[in-house]
């Protein structure tokens, strides 16, 4: 048996340790957390200081008894969970379940895996910092009392099955309050003037800084332009640079990932963790832009071999971040010298991303000359200004160059143009001036990423607990995040050609959303309910308050029970008065009258969500119910909307002798056609849709189902070999079979199908084959 045995928390980053260290070692995974709170009220004993009621779940026993058995045969135990609060919190874990000794016990970190890093590591051990461990145990309990205690109310005062979290709460605040202010923003129209001089490749734009509020202003511009002379006033030209962006934190990971490579924050977590298990990377959960001295001359020496020694620039950043967790490296590459790697795309694209940006921090600035030109017109006192940029030096940009969550706006200027030679005095030709209404644009809604980095601007989280937050929200269906369609907006054009001025009226897609974020309803209820009466839940200034409490602890400055103390007292006693006397809250907004029989109609959240209601529930007649379509909001709906809403379900006409019936579901609007039902496209309004069209979206739905089934069984309806996603499979009542490599769909057996289900639902789980997903609140 080996001497020592080294614990670390995924089978992943074992193996890659375990061909490190010689034969004295052996190297085992503790599959993240072995323990947590119990399920139980009694998690938490609050009276007793806030002590912890600890379980090893079911799925972990066998670990821990493995690990057990271990650590008895082994001289000394070495503890190597991640360097961060939680890791710490793991060592600490594993040290009290498995019964370990300090005298044999060593705790060791490392924020790459390379045997360098690995061996250094072993060299320096340390105890367990009991320091970082209170403050990840103060938000666990903290985290605990406020969910264990909040959602019961929600369930009596809003809905049943609700659960809100402490900083979850403050996410969903920021995207409620960020879709009321695009609801509320009235947009503003002004016309912009742009002209073009020259031609062919001597022709550049020059624009008017200032707008016309007014279409006459607009156009009388463009009249007095008529024959006018345009005369270059001024032209100032002088350098100008541009420095490279910092090495990744987490979440300016995550937000680049997010606009270069199309990454959710929790796809982007887990494939940057595949690489840090490999030794590909460091540590990926941080919040520092600090590169050792290690890596700063490892990037020097690439720079110098691979471009050149005038493209290095030593660079030392520092952390801005006032809550910065301990002394860890900014994300980077273990390796300069690999320029890539081997791995899926999802993880050479990643890593790409990683040493571009990584190795530009080290490079030279990029150099440019910036030129603007001031354009006098004789029938007027306005000026037009000419920008243009000509790159002298590539530097950094040679490598990697920076996106922002405007490219898309920054694309339709003409900021980097290139000027032709121009100079002080000379007349310039126009060749056509136009005015052109643009709108002004509310904030925009939030991506990911975005939320993300506005979290962190209010030092709201920490690099653990952005993406958990983020999966969270959604996964408890506050928040959506979806793509939405535009609507077309007409714009005017003014457009001046020699001594002609023409008009004409345009039309664009405006408010096209991709891949943002939108509160659901009751996401908006409930954010309005905790605002009302837990206004310290949602308080950002209060809730990055708590974070740098969890850092004092962490310091060693606050002793944490004190911390929780004096928040769950106040907080307690909030829940107990609003359970008492806090109203139900519905969301309920009232939107007129019926137009024919005068009866309120109204818009509120329900047991089984968002609807409208016509009428009162005293009301003679029983009220009339209708629900909301799925993109259709409480805080939105208009009357004309909601009484639309009755006019479902409609009968369009008849098809092989049954009537076609066109409704609105759970799942969207729908035919019902012979108990089939038959999902409509988007595009198609179902108030809209007529007989013919109807008879094709099921002749269509039909003829998809017949190319999808291979084979049906005369032996039992229920067994199907289909067509898939991802090819051939065997549906077998509910349970999805996979057809062996090899064998020909078509010629299955019912015999054959159901041997291969038995046997897959007989095959047992392969160990670890769960994914490990770190925890955090």
């Amino acid at each position: 048996m080996a001497k020592n045995l080294l614990i670390v928390e995924s089978p992943a980053k074992a193996k890659t340790i375990e061909g490190y260290l010689g034969k004295d070692f052996t190297v085992k995974s503790s599959y993240g957390h072995i323990r947590d709170l119990v399920k139980s009220e009694d998690a938490i004993d609050i009276q007793n200081n806030f002590a912890q009621k600890y379980e090893v779940p079911a799925d972990k026993k066998q670990v821990v008894s493995e690990l057990k058995k271990l650590a008895k045969e082994a001289e000394v135990v070495w503890l190597a969970s991640d360097e961060d609060r939680e890791g710490e919190a793991i060592s600490w874990h594993l040290f009290d379940t498995l019964g370990l000794k300090d005298a044999n016990t060593r705790r060791i970190v490392f924020h790459e895996i390379t045997k360098p890093a690995i061996l250094h590591a072993i060299e320096n051990p340390r105890k367990i910092d009991y320091n970082l461990v209170n403050a990840q145990q103060a938000r666990r309990v903290l985290d605990r009392l406020v969910g264990f205690e909040l959602s019961p109310v929600l369930w009596k005062k809003v809905k049943p099955s609700l659960s809100a979290g402490r900083v979850q709460s403050v996410a969903v605040r920021l995207i409620v309050d960020r879709e009321r202010e695009i609801n509320k923003f009235s947009a503003e129209a002004a016309f912009k003037i742009v002209a073009i001089f020259g031609k062919g490749k001597e022709a550049f734009k020059a624009e008017l800084p200032e707008r016309f509020t007014k279409q006459e202003d607009a156009e009388k511009f463009l009249k007095d332009c008529i024959g006018a002379e345009f005369i270059i006033n001024s032209l100032e030209t002088k350098p100008t640079k541009r420095a490279p962006a910092a090495p990744f934190t987490t979440s300016t990971l995550q937000q680049e990932a997010s606009r270069k490579l199309g990454f959710s924050v929790s796809r982007t977590m887990s494939v940057a963790q595949k690489l840090y298990e490999s030794g590909k990377i460091t540590y990926m959960r941080t919040d520092s832009v600090n590169l050792s001295d290690l890596a700063l001359n490892a990037a020097a020496k690439e720079i110098n071999s691979a471009y050149g020694e005038k493209y290095h620039q030593y660079r030392k950043y520092k952390t801005k971040s006032a809550g910065a967790q301990e002394a860890h490296e900014a994300i980077r590459p273990t390796y300069f010298d690999a320029h890539a790697i081997d791995g899926d795309p999802a993880e050479r694209r990643l890593y790409d991303l990683i040493w571009k940006r990584a190795i530009a921090s080290q490079m030279s600035e990029a150099l440019f000359e910036k030129t603007t030109a001031r354009i006098g017109i004789s029938t007027r006192k306005e000026e037009l200004m000419a920008n243009g940029e000509v790159m002298k030096f590539d530097g950094f940009l040679k490598v990697y160059l920076e996106s922002s969550d405007d490219d898309d706006d920054r694309q339709n200027g003409d900021e980097n143009a290139i000027l032709p030679p121009l100079t002080k005095g000379q007349k310039l030709e126009l060749q056509e001036m136009s005015a052109t209404e643009r709108f002004t644009r509310p904030a925009p809604r939030y991506t990911e990423a975005s939320l993300v980095k506005k979290l962190e601007e209010l030092g709201i989280g920490r690099p653990s607990t952005y993406a958990p937050t983020i999966s969270t929200i959604q996964n408890r269906g506050y928040v959506v995040k979806e793509d939405r369609d535009g609507k077309q907006r007409n714009f005017r054009v003014l457009t001046l050609k020699g001594s002609n001025i023409t008009k004409e009226e345009r039309s664009e897609n405006t408010g096209a959303e991709r891949g943002k974020l939108f509160p659901t309803d009751i996401g908006s209820v409930v954010n309005d309910f905790l605002v009302q009466y837990f206004k310290e839940i949602v308080d950002y200034h209060f809730t990055a308050g708590v974070e740098k409490q969890f850092d004092e602890i962490a310091q060693g400055l606050e002793q944490w029970t004190d911390m929780i103390r004096n928040f769950y007292d106040p907080f307690h006693k909030g829940v107990e008065n609003t359970i008492e006397k806090a109203d139900k809250a519905t969301g309920e907004r009232e939107l007129g009258v019926h137009p024919e029989n005068g009866k309120k109609v109204s818009v509120r959240i329900g047991r089984f969500g968002p609807f409208v209601q016509i009428g009162d529930n005293d009301d003679e007649n029983k009220p009339q119910y209708a629900s909301l379509r799925a993109n259709q909001s409480i805080e939105t709906i208009t009357l004309d909307e909601a009484l639309d809403l009755f006019k479902l379900p409609k009968k369009v006409g008849q098809f092989e002798n049954k009537e076609m019936t066109v409704a609105v579901g759970k799942f969207g609007p729908y035919i019902r056609h012979d108990n089939s039902f038959y999902s409509l496209p988007k595009d198609v309004d179902p108030l809209d849709v007529t007989e013919e069209q109807a008879i094709d979206i099921i002749l269509d739905k039909r003829k998809r189902d017949s190319e999808r089934v291979i084979k049906t069984f005369a032996e039992n309806p229920d067994v199907k070999v289909l067509n898939g996603r991802f090819g051939p499979y065997i549906e077998f009542g509910k349970q999805n079979v996979k057809i062996p490599k090899g064998k020909e769909p078509q010629s299955l057996t019912y015999e054959e199908c159901q041997a291969l289900a038995d046997a897959e639902a007989k095959a047992p789980k392969k160990a670890g084959g769960k994914r490990f997903v770190k925890k955090g609140k």
